[in-house]
């Protein structure tokens, strides 16, 4: 069964740049992973550098097993403590419906 990932972040105003540079390489790399459904990156109306990371995976168990360590994750998660103002927020859910607009041919 998937999971989606929502993750809250508080990034320090000045490194929003750096945060997003690092996160944009991080989720161009999943994206070719087998297991990877979607993700969505959001920022909040009233602050910038608040965002919310919504990722679905078709494994909870592949994403702690094997994408927590993909290399291509390395230099992001190593400057979290820098580029963040606080701990991130991470919840885990299932999905149970999931609707979309469908795509024009």
């Amino acid at each position: 069964m998937s999971v989606t990932y929502l993750i809250e972040f508080d990034v320090k105003p000045a490194e929003l740049d750096r945060f997003l540079r690092l996160l944009n390489g991080v989720l161009d790399a999943m994206r070719h992973e087998a297991m990877f459904v979607s993700a969505n990156l959001h920022a909040a109306p009233e602050n910038d550098n608040r965002l919310l990371l919504h990722e679905t995976w078709r494994s909870h168990g592949d994403v702690l097993q094997v994408q927590l360590g993909r290399s291509y994750r390395e230099e992001w998660h190593a400057a979290l403590p820098d580029l963040l103002a606080s701990d991130r927020k991470i919840s885990v859910w299932q999905p149970l419906r999931d609707d979309h607009v469908p795509t024009p041919a």
